[in-house]
């Protein structure tokens, strides 16, 4: 039998296009991680002779980059090798090139509409408090996050060494005082989430606000809640220092570096080094999990929730000073306005 053609080699910008760059080695950084942000501060304003608001630009617009190489100088050493450009599962594609994928991220918008129904029949009144979270992102770095690419599985089962998108029934949320976890969800029926909604809808089916959900497929991976904390510190510390120095270039070249990571690793093409948007997607969830948790604490500390929403605003009546130490560190929070529910 005649052998059959070879098949036709394809250009090298094809192959080049479909398949993703291999990790890039590393060198161990010389030196902290917090230095080589403070070093990129100092080199800007150098470069544009102290000029701040020529290095604070300059300084935005590297921002993609210059994260990138601080996550990988992070990684080196580290237990776990992550895959950058996975396969990606089909829930985690777009439907359209501007479209969304069918992941739900529990983003809250949230009022408690006993309180305002009562305030606006004039039976009660309120002075509350808009409190701001600092820095939600930086924070909501930590969290587990799948290594490799994830796999199929079905069941009800959790386990908790693993984590990834989740295909569940939630139960009823009956309680009025408390923001319902899944945010501001109207659609009933099954739903794909996060591992941070997840964990957070076991955690309050533990503490009997409602019942557990069903599990019937995830799509997960071996898990890490460390692969991002070496970064997150190093920023952290420089976000302290730029505070403590009243210093805005640093302190918005740190806010540009950790929401930009956020907002580019799923498929954005500012960022060409990694495409992972469940990462995308549990980093967020993680920022409103970790806003209803604010929450939560405030309900059992005494405070009245009357509000939330967004990533990290919480409004509450009492005295929040006793409950939330106030500041601008990552474990304080802000004032943001007060006005009067009522009135």
């Amino acid at each position: 039998a005649p052998s059959e053609p070879e098949p036709e080699l394809e250009p090298a910008a094809a192959v080049a296009e479909a398949v993703p760059p291999s990790p890039k080695r590393v060198a161990a950084p010389a030196g902290p991680l917090a230095d080589r942000v403070r070093g990129r501060v100092e080199e800007e304003l150098a470069a544009h002779e102290g000029d701040m608001e020529a290095a604070r630009t300059a300084l935005v617009k590297s921002a993609v980059p210059d994260v990138m190489a601080l996550f990988a100088a992070s990684r080196v050493g580290g237990r776990y090798e992550h895959s950058e450009f996975p396969p990606t599962a089909a829930i985690l594609t777009k439907a359209r090139q501007k479209g969304a994928d069918q992941v739900w991220e529990a983003r809250p918008k949230w009022r408690s509409e006993e309180l305002h129904r009562a305030a606006r029949g004039g039976h009660v009144t309120l002075e509350v408090t808009a409190l701001d979270m600092n820095a939600a992102y930086l924070s909501a770095l930590k969290t587990w996050l799948p290594i490799g690419k994830l796999v199929h599985s079905e069941g009800e089962h959790h386990d908790a060494k693993r984590s990834g998108i989740h295909r569940i029934t939630p139960a009823a949320w009956e309680q009025p005082d408390l923001p319902s976890p899944l945010g501001a969800r109207k659609e009933p029926g099954d739903l794909w989430v996060t591992e941070p909604t997840l964990r957070l809808l076991l955690r309050c089916a533990r503490l009997g606000y409602c019942d557990a959900p069903v599990i019937h497929e995830s799509w997960t991976s071996g898990a890490s809640e460390g692969l991002l904390e070496k970064m997150r510190r190093a920023l952290a510390e420089v976000r302290k220092e730029a505070i403590s120095k009243n210093d805005e270039v640093a302190l918005e070249y740190v806010k540009s570096m950790y929401s930009k990571f956020v907002s580019t690793i799923g498929e954005s093409s500012a960022n060409r080094e990694i495409r992972r948007p469940d990462w995308m997607h549990i980093i967020r969830s993680q920022a409103f999990a970790n806003l209803w948790l604010k929450a939560h604490k405030a309900h059992t500390s005494g405070l009245t929730v009357v509000q939330m929403s967004g990533t990290d605003e919480l409004h509450v009546a009492g005295d929040w000073q006793t409950v939330f130490p106030e500041g601008r560190d990552l474990t304080q929070v802000k004032a943001k306005t007060l006005y009067t529910l009522g009135e």
